[in-house]
């Protein structure tokens, strides 16, 4: 059973924004506290990719090169939700988007297997 749950995917046109949210399930029970929160994509045919990533504790984020200038990343701590909002979406960046958590320490924070749980999945396709 997924410990995340993703919202915000669907259906935009190229130049358009959505925000992606990614809140811990009711059943885990999880606090993101001392994690680093990360959102990862994977187009068809493609391998995973980082794409972005927070900090819990010390709110330090990070990004991936094609994504730089055009997504934030942002956490409400009352909420346990991370966010991704993206604007400026280009028909690359279609894929279906993962929330995960880390507990390894943040210089690990791009790469995939340092994480522990993750969300299902949600789409985002841009239209050109």
């Amino acid at each position: 059973q997924k410990q995340l749950v993703e919202s915000g995917g669907g259906l935009v046109q190229a130049g358009g924004s959505l925000r992606l949210s990614c809140a811990a399930s009711a059943a885990s029970g999880r606090t993101f506290s001392g994690y680093v929160m990360g959102w990862f994509r994977q187009a068809p045919g493609k391998e995973r990719e980082f794409v972005a990533a927070i900090s819990w504790s010390g709110g330090s984020t990070d990004y991936a090169d094609s994504v730089k200038g055009r997504f934030t990343i942002s956490g409400d701590y009352a909420k346990n939700t991370v966010y991704l909002k993206m604007n400026g979406l280009k028909s690359e960046d279609t894929a279906v988007y993962y929330c995960a958590g880390s507990g390894a320490r943040y210089g690990l924070r791009s790469v995939a297997s340092a994480y522990d749980f993750w969300g299902q999945g949600t789409q985002v396709t841009v239209s050109s």
